[in-house]
C-alpha cells in the first residue's frame, strides 16, 4: 500500500433512537482531499474486516468511516440473547447516523456498500446526502440464483444447521461456524425469510409495496459490481435486486477476477476487501472522483466489463 498509513480514531455514533454505534474514523492523509467515504458492511461482518480498505482509501485522500451495526461486533450488547431489533435498523438508524456524522456541505459523501450495504442505501432516510454509491456483492440472496452445489449447501445451512443452533443459543452463532460475527435472532429470522424469495423483500407481501416506494426515491448514481465467481451474488442475483433502484442511474459491472490479475486468484463474496484486491480498490476510488456523463443523471446505464 502506498502513502502514509492512517490510524483509526474510535468514535461512538448515536442513532436516532439513542442506540450507541461503534465506529472508526480514518482521517485522510496527504494533500489531495477527495471527499468523505462510508463503508457499509455485509450481514454479520464486523468493521475490522474493512480496515485495510479504509486505510488504503484514507491514503488516497478520503476521510473514511467504518461501523459495526447494532447487535454486531463492538455495537453488540453484553448479552445477545433476547436483544430486540429489526433488520432494517442497520440502515434506517445505524447507517443513517453515519451519514449524518460524515456529511459536509463542502465535500461529497460516498458510500461503499458490501452485500447488505448495497441494500441499505435504499432504506436510508437521508439518502439524498450520499453523492455516489459503489456496491460490491449486492444481490437478492435467493438460493435459486446460485449454482446447484452452492444452492444445496445454502439450503442445508438454512434448513438444518441454523434452526437448532438459534433455538439453542437464542441468536445466530455465526462466529462459532467461522462465518463472521454473531447476529441477533430477529436479524436471522428476517434474513432467512427474505432469502427464500427470488427478489428478496420486494417479494414479501408484508413490506414489498413500502420497499418499492422507498427504493424508487433513490437518485444517487450507483455502480453495482459483482465478481463472476461470487456464488452468493452472481449477475442474475444482482440484477434481480438492483432493478428496484428504478430512478437512479445504475452501472452494472461484472468483474472477471482473471482480468484484474489478482494475486489471490478468486474473489468470491468476501475477496472484494482483501488486500490483494487493491487493483479493484483503485477503480472504485477513481469512479468516485471522475466526472459523471450528463446523461447518467437521468438515465439508467448498463455496463458489463470482463
Amino acid at each position: 500500500m502506498s502513502g502514509p498509513q492512517a490510524s483509526a480514531t474510535a468514535i461512538t455514533l448515536h442513532a436516532a433512537d439513542g442506540y450507541p454505534i461503534s465506529a472508526r474514523l480514518y482521517a485522510a492523509t496527504g494533500t489531495a482531499q477527495q471527499g468523505q467515504l462510508i463503508v457499509a458492511g455485509a450481514t454479520g461482518v464486523g468493521q475490522q474486516f474493512y480496515r485495510r480498505f479504509a486505510e488504503y482509501a484514507s491514503a488516497q485522500g478520503f476521510n473514511v468511516l467504518t461501523l459495526d451495526y447494532r447487535g454486531v461486533g463492538q455495537s453488540a450488547p453484553k448479552q445477545l440473547k433476547g436483544f430486540k431489533m429489526a433488520f432494517e435498523d442497520w440502515a434506517q438508524l445505524d447507517l443513517a447516523a453515519a451519514v449524518e456524522y460524515m456529511h459536509r456541505d463542502d465535500a461529497p459523501l460516498f458510500l461503499v456498500g458490501h452485500s447488505y450495504g448495497g441494500h441499505a442505501l435504499g432504506m436510508l432516510p437521508n439518502h439524498h446526502k450520499v453523492s455516489r454509491c459503489y456496491t460490491l456483492g449486492t444481490g437478492a440472496g435467493w438460493h435459486g440464483w446460485m449454482p446447484q452445489p452452492e444452492r444445496l449447501k445454502v439450503q442445508f445451512m438454512w434448513n438444518l444447521v441454523f434452526p437448532p443452533l438459534v433455538a439453542w443459543k437464542g441468536y445466530l452463532p455465526w462466529k462459532m461456524l467461522g462465518m463472521g460475527a454473531d447476529m441477533p435472532r430477529d436479524v436471522y429470522r428476517q434474513w432467512k425469510r427474505w432469502c427464500s424469495m427470488p427478489h428478496y423483500f420486494f417479494d414479501d407481501p408484508l413490506v414489498r409495496e413500502a420497499k418499492k416506494a422507498q427504493f424508487a426515491q433513490i437518485r444517487t448514481p450507483i455502480t453495482a459490481a459483482v465478481a463472476l465467481d461470487d456464488l452468493w451474488a452472481l449477475p442474475a442475483s444482482r440484477d434481480a435486486f438492483m432493478q428496484y433502484y428504478s430512478s437512479a442511474p445504475v452501472i452494472l459491472r461484472d468483474i472477471d477476477p482473471r482480468a484484474l490479475n489478482l494475486k489471490m486468484g478468486a474473489i468470491g463474496h468476501m475477496g472484494y476487501f482483501r488486500p490483494a484486491a487493491q487493483p479493484l480498490w483503485d477503480q472504485i476510488l477513481a469512479w468516485f472522483v471522475e466526472p459523471l456523463p450528463a446523461e447518467s443523471m437521468s438515465l439508467t446505464a448498463s455496463l458489463s466489463t470482463s
